[in-house]
């Protein structure tokens, strides 16, 4: 596969109409002695639902739209987002997925964005990307400013911004991190907007070929927040678990959409039937210990652009999206 596009140039409008609007979307941005920019979206500052949409289309690198309505899919919880992308393997795997670990002494963070595709190591005297997804993908990003979007409740430290800055080959002021709470509602806005994404991680771990998907949408609730950790990421999970809908459209043989169809729901894997919070404490709070087939939208439809037949699996659970949101 062969990409040509920017997603640190395509977002850097998004980013900059953030901080130039940083009132409106209460937020607060700050300049931190190395230089760099943080805009903190929900730990002093409340932030808010349209914050969250933006910081989500930031993370699919510019190449997704992403928008807010009411539907009447869920019983209880109507308010949703809504992404799109004409090229969700850029968009959610080249930008969106939270594959950049960081870390420096107590603090641990998963990066997510457009830096992630600037991002390089030096490994036996030869430069590579930090992460090996890159190199399947086959692409690398270049540009004089880039973004990355961290999920957690503090700002981290600056040992880990000049980090960052140093692999993405930018100055320090030329770098922003946006960091999101999941107990925020910027934080929920943008993890259930993953729910486009963690179908095209999931695709990509059943081996099926990403040059084949040309085009892709998805939907799920938006959870209510809550000021614990655990269930505030139980319910992101959750929102796309239990009530996510992907629509994903393909190249090839039916028979190789109708298999993608009937591997991709959440319902297919070992621990499906409860909610999140429930199976992350079973595993004893160990993350790398849920099976990795659960991360995955409730219902999907898988349509072969080439004989126009399309392929449904799974279903909306609003049961246990009840019990996981409280209703």
């Amino acid at each position: 596969m062969q990409y040509t596009a920017s997603v640190n140039q395509l977002t850097q409008p998004l980013v900059q109409q953030l901080i130039e609007q940083a009132d409106k979307f209460r937020i607060e941005v700050k300049t931190l002695e190395s230089g760099s920019t943080i805009i903190d979206a929900g730990i002093n500052a409340p932030g808010g639902l349209e914050a969250g949409r933006i910081i989500t289309e930031i993370c699919l690198g510019g190449m997704g739209t992403v928008s807010l309505s009411h539907s009447c899919y869920t019983k209880n919880w109507p308010l949703t987002v809504n992404v799109h992308s004409t090229n969700p393997v850029l968009a959610c795997l080249g930008s969106q997925y939270a594959g950049w670990s960081l870390s420096h002494e107590k603090y641990y963070a998963l990066g997510s964005g457009p830096a992630r595709a600037m991002a390089t190591k030096v490994k036996e005297g030869v430069v590579e990307p930090v992460e090996e997804l890159y190199k399947e993908l086959d692409y690398r990003d270049s540009a004089d400013s880039t973004v990355l979007v961290i999920e957690n409740d503090a700002v981290p430290p600056l040992a880990i911004v000049e980090k960052i800055a140093a692999a993405c080959g930018v100055a320090a002021e030329k770098l922003t991190i946006i960091v999101t709470p999941t107990s925020s509602l910027a934080g929920c806005v943008q993890v259930v907007g993953r729910v486009l994404e963690v179908a095209m991680h999931k695709a990509h771990e059943l081996h099926f070929p990403l040059e084949n998907i040309i085009d892709g949408s998805g939907s799920a609730p938006i959870c209510p927040p809550h000021p614990d950790f655990v269930k505030a990421m139980g319910r992101t999970n959750d929102a796309i678990l239990f009530a996510g809908q992907v629509q994903l459209y393909v190249k090839g043989s039916d028979e190789a959409a109708e298999k993608l169809a009937k591997e991709l729901p959440s319902s297919t894997s070992k621990d499906y039937g409860k909610p999140f919070a429930e199976v992350f404490k079973s595993y004893n709070y160990d993350f790398f210990k849920i099976d990795g087939m659960l991360f995955s939208p409730a219902s999907v439809i898988v349509t072969a652009v080439e004989s126009g037949r399309s392929f449904r699996a799974g279903k909306l659970d609003n049961e246990l999206l009840d019990l996981s949101f409280g209703a």
